[in-house]
């Protein structure tokens, strides 16, 4: 992080870029969550020439497409940007690729009905995230997307060890819950 803005906000940074269209204050924002772009890469390309290409793309689009929206939260809008590269990438390659042979079902579906249900699963745990308490759903998404320690959520959020340890269980049963009753329906 350069000094002279470490002390700067990223609302700020994300202010100073819309007043001015300076690209410097996006660059400060992009460069603060390069590590968190590229281990969101990593997690769904799980390759790291593709992940830092991705983090690429994602750089650009972040630089092309800032200007048009007005973005409140930086950290969670770049995420998502990211994160909807990665799927759009793994789509693609699924579609146009062959199959690997854990998604094959049988011969006629080529797997795609199961990647289908795969993809399905995790839009629905996704929008169940939402349905959780916001420690819950913190926690969760800390501990488990992004691959934080207890300790390191402890940092992260002031919760007491006991409190981060609690908020992931009742929010792993409460994820489970809502599955469920997915299924029923």
């Amino acid at each position: 992080m350069h000094q002279k803005f470490e002390h700067i906000t990223d609302t700020e940074l994300l202010n100073f870029f819309y007043q001015s269209n300076d690209n410097k204050y996006l660059g400060e924002l992009l460069q603060r969550y390069t590590l968190l772009l590229f281990g969101t890469c990593m997690k769904y390309l799980k390759n790291e020439a593709n992940a830092r290409d991705a983090v690429q793309q994602v750089f650009f689009k972040a630089i092309n497409e800032l200007p048009k929206y007005k973005v409140t939260y930086f950290k969670s809008w770049i995420y998502m940007v990211a994160k909807n590269y990665c799927l759009m990438q793994l789509r693609k390659k699924y579609q146009f690729a062959e199959i690997p042979e854990d998604l094959i079902v049988d011969d006629n579906d080529f797997g795609m009905e199961t990647l289908k249900k795969k993809e399905a699963t995790l839009d629905f745990i996704e929008f169940a995230l939402k349905e959780l308490n916001k420690e819950q759903k913190k926690c969760i998404e800390l501990f488990y997307l992004q691959k934080k320690s207890y300790i390191q959520i402890v940092a992260l959020t002031g919760y007491t060890l006991m409190q981060v340890k609690s908020h992931i269980q009742n929010g792993k049963r409460n994820l489970k819950f809502l599955i469920e009753k997915k299924k029923i329906k």
